[in-house]
């Protein structure tokens, strides 16, 4: 059984940093992408940041470029999303995802609240 588990959301002030991590189970983790999204209020979820299987490539919506950095390690079954500069946009809830891929579905974690005080 897969699971993810987000950690490191929080409450921080406009400006600040949150390093967010998700810790994968029951998947050979080094050899799937790893995609951060994100849910704020009123709105759709939404793409924030994709890490290939070996870190080699990594994208990033625009709203987040220069600011956000996606990273892992395969080792710890974990992946990472820095937050810096945060924006009071920047809160919602976020979520990791292992991208469906050939024969089975993707897979999302329970997400783990951020919110940016102005």
């Amino acid at each position: 059984q897969v699971q993810l588990v987000e950690s490191g959301g929080g409450l921080v002030q406009v400006g600040g940093s949150l390093r967010l991590s998700c810790a994968a189970s029951g998947i050979i983790f080094g050899n799937t992408p790893l995609e951060w999204y994100r849910q704020s209020p009123g709105k759709g979820r939404e793409f924030v940041a994709r890490i290939s299987s070996g870190a080699l490539v990594r994208r990033y919506a625009d709203s987040v470029k220069g600011r956000f950095t996606i990273s892992r390690d395969n080792a710890k079954n974990t992946a990472y999303l820095q937050m810096n500069s945060l924006k009071p946009e920047d809160t919602g809830v976020y979520y990791c995802k292992i991208p469906e891929d050939r024969g089975r579905g993707a897979y999302w974690g329970q997400g783990t609240q951020v919110t940016v005080s102005s």
